[in-house]
This record gives C-alpha cells, sequence and structure tokens, in this order.
C-alpha cells in the first residue's frame, strides 16, 4: 500500500550503465504502484541532463557509471541546489564509497541485493525527506571504525598524501587522480605506495577506513586543494 497521502507519483530518474539492470529495477518500481520512472540514463553526464530537464522528486544512481560516477552527479546536484532527493543504489559496499556519496549530500545508500520492498522503501524515504542506509552497511562501516581507532600511532601524512586519498575514497581511478592535482600516474603511485606503507594498510579501502577514523581526511571531499 502507498505511504503517499495524494495521487500523484513519486517521480524517479533512473541511471546505470547497464540497460539490463534498469529495466529489472524500472519494473518493480513501477510496479509498486506511486513510482513512475520519467527518464532514464546509461552514464552520469546524461543523468545531470536527465535530472536538470525532468526535475524529479528522487533520482535513484549507481555509482560506478561512464562520463560521471553518482558521486559526482551527486555533487553536482547538491552544487547546483537542485531539490532532487538522491538514492544511491549500487553493488558496492565499501565504506569509502558510502562516506564519498553521503558527504557529497546523497540521502540513501543502498545494495543491489537488497529486496525490491527495501529499495521502494528507500525511495520513498528519500522523497519524505528522510535517510535510508542500508543496515549491513552501517554495520559493517562502525565495525571497521571501532577496529581501526585501536590500531597504533602511524606516521602523519603528508598534504599531498592526503590529497591523493582524499581523491581515492571518491572512487578516483589513478590515471584520474593524476589529472586531477597535474601529476603523473607514477607519482600517484609513490604516493599510494607511502601511504600504505604509513598507515599499516594492505588495500585502498583500509588505507582510507584507517585515514577517517583517525580524521586525517578533509570534512568536505569535494574540494580538493591541489596546491603542492
Amino acid at each position: 500500500m502507498s505511504n503517499k497521502t495524494d495521487s500523484s507519483p513519486i517521480r524517479v530518474v533512473l541511471a546505470d550503465d547497464h540497460a539490463v539492470v534498469r529495466a529489472g529495477i524500472r519494473q518493480f518500481l513501477e510496479g509498486d504502484g506511486d513510482i513512475q520512472v520519467v527518464a532514464e540514463a546509461g552514464d552520469g553526464e546524461m543523468a545531470k541532463k536527465l535530472i536538470a530537464e525532468y526535475q524529479p522528486d528522487v533520482a535513484v544512481l549507481d555509482i560506478q557509471m561512464p562520463k560521471a560516477t553518482g558521486i559526482e552527479v551527486t555533487q553536482w546536484v547538491r552544487d547546483n541546489q537542485l531539490e532532487v532527493g538522491l538514492l544511491i543504489l549500487t553493488a558496492y559496499d565499501d565504506s569509502p564509497y558510502v562516506m564519498a556519496v553521503l558527504q557529497a549530500g546523497a540521502n540513501g545508500y543502498v545494495l543491489k541485493t537488497a529486496a525490491p520492498r527495501e529499495i521502494i522503501r528507500a525511495v520513498r524515504d528519500v522523497h519524505a525527506g528522510n535517510s535510508a542506509l542500508d543496515a549491513n552497511i552501517l554495520n559493517k562501516m562502525m565495525t571497521q571504525i571501532s577496529r581501526v581507532k585501536d590500531t597504533p600511532l602511524v606516521e602523519e601524512l603528508t598534504k599531498r598524501e592526503m590529497e591523493v586519498l582524499a581523491l581515492v575514497a571518491r572512487g578516483y581511478i589513478n590515471k584520474a587522480i593524476g589529472v586531477q592535482l597535474g601529476i603523473s600516474d607514477r607519482t600517484v603511485q609513490g604516493h599510494l605506495a607511502h601511504i600504505f606503507s604509513k598507515l599499516q594498510a594492505s588495500s585502498r579501502t583500509e588505507a582510507v577506513m584507517r585515514a577517517v577514523s583517525l580524521g586525517w581526511l578533509p570534512s568536505d571531499l569535494g574540494k580538493i586543494d591541489s596546491e603542492s
């Protein structure tokens, strides 16, 4: 049964780079009766265009899309002060992704493995102005943060290393980080090696989580000072 008090549907723009996935999501969203998918996008730039054109109630975004990530689309929506609820629907459950999109301004984060009714509820929650965070993701984040707080003191990162790590947390690959900061791929790799060593981390995710727990990452990952 619909939770809405009027007859107008919740208007949704759906963005995912896999047409089959979009079709499946659209089917169960619209099958609920009070949600209407007004447009679909296969990449981040098209998502921006359709959000601006249709002004939907909610935009449902994947994270990894061509041309612009879900994180970048989220930041763009907030930078342009568009009144659109933003729900991330993705297969990625890495905490850095979650933190990056929430800091960029997303209202919710749900995994594609969630039951259709849970995704429908998340769309409704976001439309109502509430947050929607997958319970499994929340538990994982809390467990990881609790664990890394118990790690011994580590050597502080340089300003450049923190800039590199902040971009890693936003989902950028090495080549994109190099473009953002005006440095070569090899230099980015060198910075990451130093970061891993200092934070005693074996992966990008682990390094970001440790830096977050220590309060070393900028409070707004969308604003990176690229000066040396």
